[in-house]
């Protein structure tokens, strides 16, 4: 299908058994729970799924899954992150002839490749399927920063079309509009700063707390786009606790408890991530526990 590059994109999780193995009745009827809810797109093995803890054989058979639990109803986008530049576009090809609707690729992993060797990659990545491509810029994560002045270099790749821009400075969207004008679709990557984003133009979020809260996560996404910002701010300042959890090294697993505490999946994680323990588990099972108490009715917007 056509993506429509707009509206809440979950960073959807994979589920696992206490095994570590992959669970995917868990991670179906989960994608199939966050379409019902209303999300527009899904987005898998990105960060939040764990992509790099996953076998190839693995990340195909949950692309394969995610296409068939869509059915047509939202668009399906194949997270690449692999360690060259040459296995990311093998992976590309593969998850096109699966069915998945378009890609969001990410620099080569473990080396720190300078600007040449980047957009080398991204044009690679971008000539080894037809599918579109949503570019994932996430220095603060992965050390290597995709600049407003490289997007304009890369401008004349076709099907470079949307940017997750995920630097922890929302003035980037700014720059990113100013350096290339309408050329790429501005998608925000950073949960607390969700409403910053849809105010600087970004015109969809790709969410990581949505596994846990989607129906709060899409009504904030709607009254920010309808700019109904002070019912906004309110709904905001409610979330803004649980939405830091998106901004940590332990993003995964801070994100997969809240997703098991709201009833939506399990938190088992692959190592190296372990589950928390002590003290951390018990201020973010806090936090957490702190917004279901507390969380506000879902109105429609």
């Amino acid at each position: 299908m056509t993506v429509e590059w707009q509206g809440v994109f979950p960073a959807a999780t994979t589920q696992f058994t206490p095994a570590e193995v992959v669970d995917m009745d868990a991670t179906r009827a989960h994608l199939d729970m966050l379409i019902r809810a209303g999300v527009h797109g899904l987005v898998m093995l990105g960060t939040v799924g764990e992509n790099c803890s996953l076998e190839a054989e693995e990340k195909r058979a949950i692309v394969k899954a995610a296409v068939e639990v869509s059915a047509g109803r939202v668009p399906v986008i194949a997270g690449v992150a692999e360690t060259s530049t040459a296995l990311a576009c093998r992976f590309a090809a593969d998850v096109e002839a699966l069915g998945a609707d378009g890609l969001m690729v990410l620099p080569a992993m473990v080396y720190k490749s300078d600007a040449r060797e980047t957009m080398a990659h991204y044009r690679a990545v971008a000539q080894a399927s037809g599918l579109p491509v949503m570019c994932y810029n996430n220095p603060v994560t992965y050390g290597i920063d995709i600049t407003p002045e490289m997007f304009a270099e890369l401008a004349d790749e076709p099907t470079l079309v949307a940017i997750k821009e995920s630097s922890d400075d929302p003035r980037r969207l700014t720059d990113l509009v100013n350096a290339c004008g309408d050329r790429y679709v501005l998608f925000g990557g950073v949960d607390d700063l969700v409403l910053e984003s849809a105010m600087l133009g970004a015109v969809g979020t790709v969410a990581g707390l949505v596994n846990a809260f989607p129906e709060e996560t899409l009504q904030l996404w709607s009254l920010a786009t309808q700019g109904r910002y002070a019912e906004a701010r309110e709904l905001y300042r409610w979330f803004m606790p649980v939405l830091h959890l998106d901004c940590d090294t332990k993003l995964v697993q801070y994100i997969k408890l809240a997703q098991a505490m709201c009833g939506h999946g399990s938190e088992t994680c692959r190592a190296p991530r372990l589950a928390l323990e002590g003290e951390e588990r018990a201020r973010i099972m806090g936090l957490i526990q702190q917004a279901i108490d507390t969380r506000p009715g879902v109105k429609a917007a």
